[in-house]
């Protein structure tokens, strides 16, 4: 299952986001990732959650940050949901490549099992296959 939260800069996507991860420690029976793209939200995530600071690594593009998910992925077969914050501030995702990103992770969600909670900034042009999961 993907789920994407879209709205403008500064609308309460986080804060919201940050607290589905920690809702979701109560009745999750695998680990739970949350990737963002600087420290900020460390503090505010339940401990049982595993942080990753996608900054420190150096992904530019949607093919990149899907290689970054599947290694996160096969280093823990136990991961049931990964929360993503800020996808377009990780990765330059214009529509096309969003299009292709989203494709790819609607495949790895059904074939493993992982079920992915993104916020993105509003799109001029979204693609139809994000569309589909804005919630």
């Amino acid at each position: 299952m993907i789920q994407v939260f879209c709205g403008k800069r500064g609308s309460g996507k986080t804060k919201a986001l940050i607290g589905m991860a920690n809702d979701k420690v109560s009745e999750s029976k695998g680990h739970i990732v949350y990737i963002d793209g600087d420290k900020r939200p460390l503090l505010q995530l339940d401990k049982s959650i595993r942080f990753v600071d996608a900054g420190e690594f150096d992904l530019k593009k949607g093919n990149s940050f899907y290689g970054f998910l599947c290694g996160i992925i096969s280093e823990d077969y136990d991961i049931d949901s990964i929360f993503v914050d800020g996808l377009s501030n990780i990765v330059d995702v214009g529509s096309e490549d969003a299009a292709h990103l989203f494709s790819q992770l609607e495949k790895i969600s059904i074939d493993k099992g992982v079920d992915f909670y993104i916020n993105i900034n509003e799109m001029e042009d979204m693609p139809d296959i994000i569309k589909k999961y804005v919630a």
